[in-house]
């Protein structure tokens, strides 16, 4: 199996890879185009994308964020996205090296980078990503090393481990969501007008199901905290009025990311150093 540099390389490109994929997900998804057909075109021309204009960030750079036929501006999400998904995958490749939460942790960061994107761009929240996501989360968590859930002290004695470790993240995906909805349903019971989609109750569900309920707790007190503050900032410097709607799920998914990137990786590549 290949480990180090040559391993960091292949996940850096795959990386890149699927950042420009998540790139295609993030503009068809919200308007309900099929991510397979047509391929990639220009948005303004409609001209197809030659393979060679569609390499990640590199095209971008030679084409110098234009059109090649019609010149319209290229926006720098493209780019950001797939480097972004890049260094994701060369943080867990790096730290993790080839191991299943490596590739957990790329998975993890892949949907969150493209549930950011769809919901600052056009406040959706796609269920294929939320939903599928937790499904994801569901599937990966009877074969994760973590530390024991309030259910171990229960139940260890009746489930074997792997049983033990999805109710755990069950019950984490659960309580997330469960109380994204109670915040949501409160707000709209004293402001009389909705404050937190059902996108974003799912965001939780998914959430919980990768971090577990610490994980998953964590990210929403720092996301609250910071959507917060960078809303009220954002009402005030450019003078929206106070219905304007923030996008939670994008506050949300940037301190998940933070989470997984301290729980996952940091400790745990510290706890292998340590061995």
């Amino acid at each position: 199996m290949f480990e180090g540099p040559i391993f960091d390389t292949l996940a850096f490109l795959a990386g890149l890879l699927i950042g420009s994929f998540l790139n295609v997900c993030i503009y068809r998804m919200p308007r309900d185009i099929s991510v397979v057909r047509p391929r990639s075109h220009c948005p303004h021309c409609q001209r197809t994308i030659a393979w060679y204009d569609n390499i990640p960030v590199l095209s971008f750079v030679v084409l110098r964020a234009r059109c090649r036929h019609c010149l319209a501006a290229i926006p720098p999400r493209y780019a950001l996205v797939e480097l972004a998904t890049a260094l994701a995958f060369l943080l867990g490749a790096y730290t993790l090296g080839p191991t299943l939460p490596a590739v957990k942790f790329a998975i993890f960061s892949a949907i969150i980078i493209a549930l950011i994107v769809t919901d600052y761009r056009d406040r959706i929240l796609p269920d294929e990503f939320t939903l599928g996501g937790a499904l994801i989360g569901f599937a990966f968590a009877p074969f994760m090393h973590t530390e024991p859930g309030i259910l171990q002290l229960f139940f260890w004695k009746v489930l074997s481990l792997p049983w033990i470790r999805l109710a755990d993240a069950a019950l984490a995906a659960a309580v997330g969501s469960g109380m994204t909805w109670f915040v949501g349903w409160a707000y709209q019971k004293v402001r009389h007008r909705e404050g937190m989609g059902l996108g974003d109750v799912k965001m939780m569900a998914m959430i919980g199901a990768f971090l577990g309920l610490r994980g998953a707790l964590a990210a929403m007190i720092i996301g609250s905290l910071v959507g917060s503050v960078l809303g009220v900032g954002q009402i005030v410097l450019r003078k929206k009025d106070l219905t304007y709607e923030l996008p939670f799920g994008s506050f949300l998914g940037v301190a998940a990311l933070g989470v997984a990137v301290w729980g996952d990786v940091i400790v745990a590549w510290y706890a292998r150093l340590g061995h």
